[in-house]
């Protein structure tokens, strides 16, 4: 690990506050109040609630969402849309919010800076603003796990991608929601990926393989028969 949790924090911020100013706010209350409400029941059904959560929404039609290791979260209108039932919406929030309980964005984060942007990137964008972030917001905020957000997609390992799927089911049913909709949910968005509908499933690749995985684990559980 080459990024402390304070930096990391630090980078999410800054990663955060450009997202802010680059998108444009959904003004719309209802899809608010959508995302807040499975938003809050995953948080604590994860054990997050040390960080300061904040949910938002983003007017635009393109199917993605994120979330960041500080606990800021950005869904778009265009994946709140196609999702049916707010069971569709945990399943998203439980294995984001998976990835920051495995500390997934830490390494890969840790990972992109050594191998790519180099030590002394990491130097340069913690405690800069402006248009030194700038420079390297989007190898920033592509390792933080926003994704096709920026343009450059780095997709998480398949185990990174295993582990935020358990711990989101177990998330899901932590917080009163159907884990069999998680199964639904991921088989929609690889049938989307194989007709490259979908901007969320370029980063979450929904094989079968993957798909039977979780289904053994909600099995095992004893979540579904």
């Amino acid at each position: 690990m080459l990024v402390s949790d304070g930096q990391l924090a630090q980078l999410s911020e800054q990663a955060w506050q450009d997202s802010l100013q680059r998108e444009r706010v959904l003004r719309d209350p209802s899809y608010q109040r959508r995302l807040q409400r499975v938003g809050d029941r995953i948080v604590r059904a994860s054990g997050q609630s040390q960080l300061n959560w904040e949910f938002v929404v983003f007017d635009s039609d393109t199917v993605n969402a994120w979330v960041l290791p500080n606990g800021k979260v950005g869904f778009y209108k265009g994946i709140l849309d196609i999702m049916e039932t707010d069971d569709h919406v945990a399943t998203v929030m439980g294995h984001e919010v998976g990835h920051i309980a495995g500390r997934h964005s830490a390494e890969r984060a840790s990972q992109q800076m050594a191998a790519q942007m180099g030590i002394g990137l990491l130097a340069s964008a913690i405690g800069s603003s402006g248009t030194e972030y700038a420079q390297y917001s989007q190898d920033i905020g592509a390792a933080l796990g926003m994704g096709v957000t920026y343009g450059v997609i780095l997709p998480y390992s398949r185990e990174h991608e295993y582990e935020a799927d358990r711990l989101g089911v177990d998330y899901m049913v932590g917080a009163g929601y159907d884990a069999r909709q998680a199964v639904d949910f991921w088989v929609g968005m690889s049938s989307a990926n194989n007709h490259r509908t979908a901007e969320f499933a370029s980063t979450h690749p929904s094989d079968e393989n993957r798909i039977a995985a979780m289904r053994v684990h909600i099995r095992s559980r004893g979540y579904a028969a």
